[in-house]
């Protein structure tokens, strides 16, 4: 888990009118030379803390999604490591870790349970590409439900953490679900549905060109029929959803470039920031091991549904940008600025 820690760790510039977003749009470089949406009208770009900056905990293992839970701790899960100091003594595909304190002095304290852990390095062993904490419920997405790096299935522990049941279905047809985080337990949402995303395919190292978004009601998380499925915007901005996964349709295109991502709500901008990494070029062992080079994009939009515009884009960052790129909205400022 990697953060860059300053009295402000990342400015967000407001804009009134359209503004360039900070990009990279070296030429010769395929679909995803350039933002594939225009600028946001609404922030003018990310200012970052120093390299030097950074904070690093939870060496040796990667993904790090995270969610504010109602007791006031940061939840996450890492993969293929061994977690937070002290370190668990055996590797684990899917490893559960509570945080507490501020960017600038937080502390992981990794959380033992047979019910969730999981072996088995890369494609053989269960991982967490979402977590959600709903009503003091802790909702994860696992991937490589198959065990070959594909499918998603659905986990939930009402006890922080301690135990966990796990739904009897899955999506065959996705296979990087995460989930839509809001306020601290999931306050602020903007209504009584709880949101989800993968890109658009089963395996969780093939990139799509399209990202499809699903809902379901907070009360009935659980239930695969209670899920829809997002199909199109109409001329009022408004969505259209179906119970039926094949009627699914593009919440956000981009071609060849759509894998892991993290989206979160900035209450005080009232924007969903989208963090989606770049995936490596055809022809790569692992095209989604963002770890230690690569880009990313950060986007944004009004709903979770859109319509999408950039903030940030570049090919190459200034170190590796990790494979899971988050902003917690309980180290968020009251503005949305920092």
């Amino acid at each position: 888990m990697n953060w860059r820690t300053l009295p402000g760790i990342v400015v967000l510039g407001l804009v009134n009118g359209l503004s360039g977003a900070a990009a990279d749009k070296t030429e010769g470089q395929g679909a995803t030379a350039s933002p594939p949406y225009p600028p946001s009208p609404v922030i003018a770009g990310i200012q970052w803390a120093p390299l030097e900056s950074i904070v690093r905990r939870g060496q040796g293992s990667d993904n790090f999604p995270l969610t504010w839970s109602d007791d006031d701790a940061l939840y996450t899960t890492y993969g293929d490591g061994f977690g937070f100091k002290p370190f668990v003594p055996k590797k684990l595909s899917l490893g559960l870790v509570r945080i507490t304190g501020a960017p600038d002095d937080f502390q992981g304290v990794n959380l033992r349970s047979e019910s969730i852990e999981q072996y088995g390095g890369g494609r053989r062993g269960k991982k967490a590409w979402g977590i959600l904490s709903v009503k003091g419920v802790l909702y994860l997405w696992l991937g490589h439900a198959d065990r070959k790096g594909a499918q998603a299935q659905l986990a939930w522990s009402k006890d922080h953490g301690r135990t966990w049941s796990y739904a009897d279905w899955r999506l065959a047809e996705l296979g990087l679900v995460g989930f839509v985080n809001f306020g601290k337990d999931y306050a602020g949402a903007r209504d009584e549905y709880v949101y989800a995303y993968s890109h658009d395919g089963p395996r969780a190292d093939g990139p799509a060109d399209r990202f499809v978004l699903m809902r379901v009601p907070r009360e009935r998380i659980t239930e695969r029929g209670a899920w829809q499925f997002f199909v199109r915007r109409d001329e009022k901005n408004r969505p259209v959803w179906s119970d039926d996964f094949h009627q699914r349709g593009a919440v956000f295109e981009h071609r060849d470039a759509c894998l892991r991502s993290a989206i979160t709500y900035n209450a005080g901008l009232g924007r969903y920031l989208w963090w989606q990494a770049i995936p490596q070029p055809p022809g790569h062992k692992d095209r989604g091991d963002t770890r230690f080079d690569g880009g990313f994009g950060i986007y944004d939009a009004p709903e979770p549904w859109g319509p999408w515009t950039t903030v940030y884009f570049t090919r190459k960052w200034d170190t590796g940008p990790g494979e899971h790129g988050d902003f917690p909205s309980k180290w968020t400022s009251p503005d949305g600025r920092t």
